[in-house]
């Protein structure tokens, strides 16, 4: 399957976890939710100065495009417990009585025949009106998201985000905008990625593609082979053949100035790995930097383990450990293209996406540089 391309994201708020509810009168509340091809993962924050801080969250591992790749619907099961997910999230926005709010479903929704009728199942039986967005906006709020961590001396940097049904990647040329304003250059990019600023160097998309294979599809197209390191290498080299048309493939990008930030439980997964961490620490391993041998190393470990060590393996979770070597292939693919000493860690996506552009548009958020 061709990659989707048309034809033709202030600095982003740190999401501070909070662990009890914040009453709605210290500030208004805000939520975003983002139902994946494997997971429904939602967001409460209220804005506090330059960032917001979390009022409650959810996530849960629905597996809603479980089958798709083979019968091109949304199944009787994954639809069954995505609205049990969903009415969990209903309530808590019940609860906190946010009404500022955005709800999205991406590849899944997208692809599947059934898509809009399950819009209005959900609709029907949980009250929540989801919207599906097209790839190049879920590639906006990804870098969105994103652009706290990149470094004022990168000039090349290529964001990717690897979710179940899709990954999306964004090039993005930074040579024009002075060193201090780079990351604040990104993020006016929740706009769109054509957006001229006026009287200010902007930053400059090359490219960007969404390649309709994450780490739930990817596994999906080749779940008959048996060998587990013929199987991982058959998801790399076809997830590479999927980028030949994304226009940065085809030259050698320099180390120096170049940095990739990547965005996915894949990403994390193996940051944590790298850590040795047996219990997971978002604080360790959101902004932390890895080289391409340090990823090699980890994801050669998980081959070493096998099938059987990587579900016993704490540092991989029984969450995880079905996805990880799909999501390591699409990993491994773009560093066999890119190689680089800077690739940061992003524990942040949509979610953090949709809430900074939803504060920003209501003009709450206190401009960082006053801040």
């Amino acid at each position: 399957m061709a990659p989707k391309r048309p034809g033709g994201a202030g600095a982003l708020p740190k999401a501070v976890e909070s662990p009890v509810p914040i009453s709605s009168r210290s500030g208004p509340l805000y939520a975003a939710l983002d139902l994946g091809t494997n997971s429904c993962r939602m967001l409460i924050a209220r804005p506090e100065g330059s960032q917001f801080k979390v009022v409650d969250s959810f996530s849960k591992s629905v597996q809603l495009g479980a089958g798709l790749e083979k019968h091109g619907r949304l199944s009787r099961s994954a639809i069954y417990r995505t609205i049990q997910a969903l009415r969990v999230c209903q309530q808590k926005l019940k609860r906190h009585g946010v009404s500022r709010r955005r709800l999205v479903a991406t590849e899944a929704c997208r692809r599947a025949s059934n898509g809009a009728e399950f819009m209005a199942r959900v609709r029907r039986e949980t009250g929540l009106e989801l919207e599906i967005i097209d790839p190049q906006e879920e590639a906006q709020l990804a870098v969105v998201s994103c652009a706290p961590l990149v470094s004022k001396s990168t000039n090349q940097l290529l964001v990717v985000d690897i979710g179940g049904g899709s990954t999306e990647l964004v090039w993005i040329d930074l040579t024009a905008v002075p060193h201090a304003e780079r990351a604040r250059s990104i993020m006016r990019m929740h706009t769109g990625f054509h957006c001229p600023e006026s009287g200010k160097p902007a930053a400059r998309v090359v490219d960007w593609i969404s390649v309709p294979l994450g780490v739930a599809t990817l596994r999906d197209q080749f779940r008959d082979v048996e060998d587990d390191s013929a199987h991982f290498a058959l998801m790399s080299w076809y997830f590479e053949e999927n980028l030949a048309e994304f226009a940065p493939y085809k030259d050698e990008q320099c180390r120096e100035g170049f940095q990739i930030v990547g965005t996915s439980g894949t990403v994390t997964t193996v940051a944590a790995s790298h850590l040795g961490l047996k219990r997971y620490d978002r604080n360790k391993v959101d902004g932390l930097r890895m080289t391409s041998d340090e990823i090699d190393r980890v994801i050669r470990s998980y081959l070493a383990l096998g099938p059987a060590g990587r579900r016993r393996d704490p540092r991989i979770g029984t969450d995880r450990q079905a996805l990880i070597m799909s999501g390591a292939a699409i990993l491994q693919a773009l560093l066999r293209c890119w190689p680089t000493d800077r690739l940061s860690v992003a524990d942040r996506g949509l979610r953090e996406g949709m809430l900074y552009a939803q504060m920003s548009a209501d003009g709450v958020l206190e401009d960082e540089a006053e801040a």
